[in-house]
């Protein structure tokens, strides 16, 4: 059974553990935001068994697991800067949602959960200083619109070097959202072992691929700037566009989580899943621009910051690597150019000039 599993990745996965001679439940609330009109999209796979109902519907998760040998946890609200004023909402789903599932999971114990953590937690990523030291507690000074720089120093005023980040790494918990990934990986942990329940959890970093949700302006990065270039308008990029991420393509992701379902070293565990390759948001809006035959649009630059973003947090897949034998085979050209061919046959609303308006109305955009 998979909980948000009518979403952007959860299709992905249901195709991919199909493919390997699964039967796949989905349970999903089909929200407004991310399903317009509140239908299943068509690339749901016939095979799979819809039950629409919210995760925190402790009825009808229960009616979800029944004959049910593992879950996949992707139900939640997802949104850096709107989790920000969406406070109770935010908390209610991916939280109380989740600890509603293990509820239910006490009376329907399964062999094994897997959760979809987010980098969102590690909030700035690892950092080196001009002393050679790492820096796992980097924080954002004063931001302020327009400044020249936005690199982290350190407290000589030094410029900090960002590195790939494990997951040995702190949290630095800098959002809502950010925060409830943390409560809901956590709890999957505590929650399994007194249960027999095998629990893993992975920290996705930027996914991207067919079957976004483009309309949803709190999605992923290459999701808004498509949505903006679909509508002949310039990707927006807050700050200078230098911050570097790490993209990995969905494929990648759901075979990550089909592995994690099935391997034996997984249990327990939680894993980085991304490319392992940093690559600037200024890079990757070009990129894109390209892949979709629009070469000629460049981003548009803020210059401004929103409360809860980082600045430079990519991949260190190391131990994805050495326990998980994983490793993101998709590259990220030809990713685009997927991308970029199923776009030509989409339409997108672009709400991102609505959605950058609410978080400046609130006091969230400096």
């Amino acid at each position: 059974m998979i909980t948000g599993g009518a979403g952007f990745i959860g299709r992905h996965l249901c195709r991919e553990l199909i493919a390997r001679g699964a039967e796949v439940r989905v349970l999903d609330a089909l929200i407004e935001q991310v399903h317009p009109g509140g239908e299943a999209p068509e690339s749901l796979p016939t095979e799979v068994e819809l039950l629409k109902a919210d995760v925190r519907d402790g009825g009808a998760v229960a009616q979800a697991l029944h004959g049910v040998d593992s879950v996949v946890h992707l139900a939640a609200e997802v949104g850096v800067g709107q989790s920000m004023y969406e406070v109770e909402r935010y908390t209610s789903t991916n939280d109380t949602g989740t600890a509603v599932l293990f509820e239910r999971l006490i009376d329907r114990p399964v062999r094994r959960v897997v959760t979809a953590s987010s980098m969102s937690i590690y909030g700035e990523g690892l950092y080196r200083n001009a002393d050679g030291e790492l820096i796992e507690d980097a924080q954002r000074g004063r931001l302020r619109d327009g400044q020249e720089s936005w690199e982290l120093l350190d407290d000589a005023g030094r410029p900090l070097a960002p590195v790939p980040t494990p997951e040995w790494k702190r949290p630095n918990l800098s959002s809502v959202y950010a925060l409830n990934k943390y409560v809901q990986e956590r709890m999957t942990h505590i929650m399994g072992s007194p249960y027999g329940i095998e629990t893993t959890c992975l920290r996705l970093f930027n996914v991207y691929g067919p079957g976004q949700a483009l309309s949803n302006p709190y999605t992923g990065v290459l999701a808004i700037f498509a949505a903006r270039l679909l509508n002949a308008q310039a990707p927006m990029i807050f700050e200078d566009g230098e911050q570097r991420r790490d993209f990995v393509h969905v494929s990648d992701v759901a075979r990550a989580f089909a592995d994690a379902l099935a391997d034996p070293a997984a249990a327990g565990g939680t894993f980085n899943i991304g490319s392992g390759i940093d690559r600037s948001v200024n890079e990757v809006a070009r990129s894109l621009a390209q892949s979709m035959g629009r070469g000629e649009t460049e981003p548009e630059i803020i210059g401004k910051a929103r409360t809860g973003d980082i600045r430079h947090c990519y991949c260190d897949v190391t131990l994805a690597r050495n326990v998980l034998g994983f490793e993101a085979r998709q590259n990220f050209s030809e990713g685009l150019t997927d991308l970029a061919e199923w776009l030509s046959s989409q339409t997108a609303e672009d709400r991102g000039e609505r959605a950058r308006g609410e978080l400046e109305a609130r006091g969230l955009v400096a």
